[in-house]
């Protein structure tokens, strides 16, 4: 037997596809139901990597008699967030203030009109340490909705009243916000470490790219500092892939040892940038082979047919969580014989195991040894493999069209930029569609959910990359169009605010709009960011578009002073305003000037390289002495054109 959910084209609605839960998905019929029953909707979030979504999924949902229960007295609705992120905003809002914490999987109880009046997260089948069962909350819900059902729905529409979301006032972010930023990082900063907090601890990728630019702009050893020990540190700890290369999604404990071993697009694609710009300030060689992997690693398994690029692959294998990344000593030993015990010293595996019953996940404690990575990847790619997600986010593929884009000009792989523009070309013959973005597709089919603005706002970023890589105006007039779209459908009422959905959307109990920067950019700080690369790159609108971006930065000036860990995109895009952003045009054929350039320019700058007048940074900008030449502008201010590799390098060095 299937649900309403056999249908679907998202993976994690597939995944319960066969529960004895009759599933609906998000939709108005089953609201609909729901009024015409007088039932509470019991709204489930979550997405297929989430390894504690499947255990509540086996506990609960695939129990015969709690899904009979549920069947009786709810309507049961399953979202994938990432397909929904709009949902997801509005519920895990709630629950943060109901509870006190969010995450997935997230279980809501709703009025039939969507208004929610209790949230939390993950229950148990049973009793455990003061958490009630998933069955005790069912049991407490139904009865007071047929007790106090008129309570109850007062109590929901004052939570949808309470919560109700407040611009904040415009902040400008000057030069004291910015070095403030960098003072009140290093509060959280774990010295011994890296990284910033505690346990759970996250790849915080867009505060360490906001720390490589405050460098690149004022010397800042501080900040430096800060930004390479952390990626040092991820790359040395069981959070990097050391035999198969990217990212998982975070770490269980404070230093990087064990990971929750579920891998995201967007956090490889971020730190994919991050570390192709560290590798500019610091030319250590594991920096580059961090990007190398990397990037290899999204080719390799995250690659769809149609070319664009998956969202994740699970944390659990078979059910078991990092089944298929763990060693022992004894398995080291199989595949490397004679040399086991020096790799298991390298890797970190030991005989009482760093994981769970033995198993160890792998580190790098020395000099990585490519013969050993090539065995051990090949012997565990004859593991079983976890599964993969295989649909494909507008906004998490344009970060990885932009830095694909981006290592592959730097470092000089054409296979990556070639990647990139196929994974673009995707996301425009199938996302786009009459001048609107949708969220998601999977096998070359696009799912019905609209496109939220930080889907344009990074495919716009991505785009406006490979302008820069290929000479290409398509490219650029294509961004300029989302950004347009963005700015007339998601704009608010005060300058410089903005809405995470279109004016045309589907109508939730709110309309969100989240300025804060968490695992991806905020939507409104990806478009402030393409909207400065935009202007950059002298679009037609270039004027306006700044204006925007200064306005929306603005905005969020009170969210980077007081909570900087929380806005480290929109730390970033004010790095670059403060800076110009860096220009760099190279007139001419000549690929030593623009190899110079990519290896030079400051994070957050762009670079065009063709003949004179062909895009607009190369307007009136010729040839000297009929050799090619490099034109430097930050802001409004340009230095004299330059003709060798060595001027370039040293007219684009840092803090000058």
């Amino acid at each position: 037997m299937t649900n309403r959910l056999a249908s679907s084209t998202s993976p994690y609605l597939l995944q319960h596809a066969d529960n004895p839960v009759d599933w609906h998905p998000w939709s108005p019929e089953a609201f609909a139901e729901a009024r015409e029953r007088g039932v509470p909707v019991l709204l489930s979030v979550g997405y297929a990597a989430c390894h504690w979504c499947h255990v509540m999924a086996h506990e609960s949902f695939e129990d015969e008699d709690t899904a009979r229960y549920m069947n009786e007295h709810f309507v049961n609705v399953k979202v994938d967030r990432e397909e929904r992120p709009d949902v997801d905003a509005v519920y895990m809002a709630v629950t943060q203030a109901l509870s006190g914490q969010g995450g997935w999987p997230m279980t809501c109880f709703l009025t039939p009109d969507g208004e929610p009046f209790y949230a939390g997260t993950y229950y148990p089948p049973v009793p455990v340490r003061g958490m009630p069962s998933f069955r005790q909350v069912l049991e407490a819900i139904e009865h007071a909705w047929r007790e106090q059902g008129d309570q109850v729905r007062q109590a929901a529409a004052s939570i949808v009243e309470q919560l109700a979301v407040k611009p904040l006032p415009s902040s400008t972010v000057d030069e004291d916000v910015l070095a403030g930023a960098v003072v009140s990082l290093l509060g959280h900063y774990d010295r011994a470490n890296g990284g910033f907090g505690g346990a759970p601890k996250f790849p915080p990728s867009m505060v360490l790219e906001f720390l490589l630019r405050h460098h690149e702009r004022t010397g800042s050893v501080q900040a430096f500092s800060m930004a390479r020990v952390t990626c040092d540190a991820m790359a040395s700890g069981g959070l990097y892939d050391q035999l198969g290369g990217g990212f998982a999604r975070y770490s269980v404990d404070a230093a990087w040892v064990v990971p929750h071993f579920e891998k995201m697009l967007y956090d490889n694609a971020l730190l994919l940038r991050v570390y192709t710009h560290l590798s500019r300030r610091d030319d250590n060689p594991r920096y580059r082979e961090v990007v190398r992997d990397t990037a290899g690693f999204l080719l390799r398994c995250l690659l769809t047919e149609e070319g664009g690029f998956a969202a994740s692959l699970d944390a659990d294998t078979g059910g078991v969580e990092g089944a298929t990344y763990v060693w022992t000593p004894a398995q080291l030993d199989e595949v490397l014989g004679a040399d086991g015990p020096a790799a298991a010293a390298r890797y970190g595996v030991t005989e009482e195991g760093t994981f769970e019953h033995g198993t160890s996940t792998l580190r790098l404690l020395g000099e990585s040894n490519p013969a050993w990575q090539r065995q051990l990847l090949a012997a565990r790619e004859a593991r079983p493999q976890p599964a993969r997600d295989d649909k494909v986010v507008t906004s998490w593929n344009g970060l990885a069209v932009a830095a694909l884009a981006e290592a592959g000009a730097v470092f000089g792989v054409p296979s990556w930029i070639a990647a990139a523009e196929r994974a673009a070309t995707l996301l425009l013959d199938v996302h786009l569609v009459g001048g609107r973005l949708l969220r998601t597709s999977r096998n070359g089919v696009a799912g019905t959910a609209a496109g939220v603005l930080e889907d344009y706002g990074c495919l716009a970023e991505g785009l406006l990359a490979l302008q820069q890589v290929t000479a290409d105006t398509r490219w650029l007039l294509t961004a300029c169009d989302l950004l347009d779209t963005a700015l007339t459908r998601f704009a608010g009422a005060e300058p410089g605010t903005y809405y995470d959905t279109a004016d045309d959307a589907e109508a939730l109990v709110q309309r969100p709009s989240d300025p804060s920067d968490n695992a991806t950019p905020s939507g409104a700080s990806a478009l402030a960011s393409a909207l400065v690369t935009a202007s950059a790159l002298g679009a037609p609108n270039a004027a306006a578009y700044r204006a925007a971006a200064e306005a929306a930065v603005d905005r969020a000036g009170l969210l980077a002073a007081r909570e900087p860990r929380f806005a480290g995109n929109w730390l970033s895009v004010a790095e670059a305003l403060a800076l110009g952003p860096v220009q760099v045009a190279v007139a001419g054929a000549s690929p030593e000037l623009v190899s110079a350039a990519w290896r030079g320019v400051h994070g957050g700058g762009v670079v065009v390289a063709g003949e004179p007048d062909s895009t607009p940074l190369l307007a009136d900008r010729p040839l000297v002495d009929g050799a090619p030449a490099a034109y430097v502008c930050r802001g409004f201010v340009c230095d004299r054109p330059v003709t060798s590799v060595a001027e370039l390098t040293e007219a684009l060095a840092v803090h000058r």
